[in-house]
């Protein structure tokens, strides 16, 4: 419980920083379609820290199961590929990077999808 609480709301502050970051520091150093991208690695990784923070309020409340475990891992997985890889796209133009973006929203789908059987089976 205290595990994901912390996981999430680092990654919250992450996403504050950088959004922070990405509309200060970068806003004349990328390009627009770049600054985009950032913006939707920020917006991602917030969703899923939020979700990561309900994971961790989740597993104090309920008997523990490795669904709940298993859906925050995959949220952070999800954000690490995901909303990574967008930062790193957008800092390096490397657009072969976008091939793993789609491996962090797939990891984004299984945690998502892993909560909702937890809900199902123990709410």
């Amino acid at each position: 419980m205290k595990l994901f609480i912390i996981i999430g709301a680092v990654n919250a502050f992450l996403a504050v920083a950088l959004g922070a970051f990405g509309a200060h520091g970068l806003e004349k150093m990328v390009e627009p379609k770049y600054l985009e991208t950032w913006k939707t690695g920020v917006t991602y990784q917030m969703f899923h820290a939020t979700g990561i923070l309900v994971i961790g309020v989740l597993l104090g409340k309920l008997p523990a199961t490795a669904l709940l475990s298993w859906s925050g891992w995959a949220m952070l997985i999800g954000i690490i590929l995901f909303s990574g890889s967008l930062y790193i796209l957008t800092l390096t133009g490397v657009s072969v990077l976008g091939a793993i973006t789609p491996l962090g929203g797939v990891s984004f789908l299984i945690g998502w999808v892993l909560l909702i059987i937890a809900a199902v089976k123990y709410l």
